[in-house]
């Protein structure tokens, strides 16, 4: 929970002093990439194991990556 808390702050912090419009077109961008990244995490879950196969993946890695939460975003670091 720590983490999450954490996000918040800093994302509250990069968000000061803008106008609205640019903290509205911000969420929003936030948003889809949050969508973005669970619609990814899914399809990679719906894969059989001879198309995980072809990209190098085992079942245990793909659980462990669709398991994720959606804002966990490995772009963001």
């Amino acid at each position: 929970m720590k983490s999450q808390k954490g996000y918040v702050l800093a994302s509250s912090a990069r968000l000061r002093g803008r106008r609205p419009l640019e903290i509205l077109r911000a969420v929003a961008l936030q948003l889809r990439r949050w969508w973005q990244l669970a619609e990814q995490r899914r399809r990679l879950a719906m894969l059989d194991d001879a198309a995980l196969k072809d990209i190098g993946l085992s079942r245990g890695d793909v659980m462990q990556e669709s398991e994720r939460p959606f804002w966990d975003d490995p772009q963001a670091r």
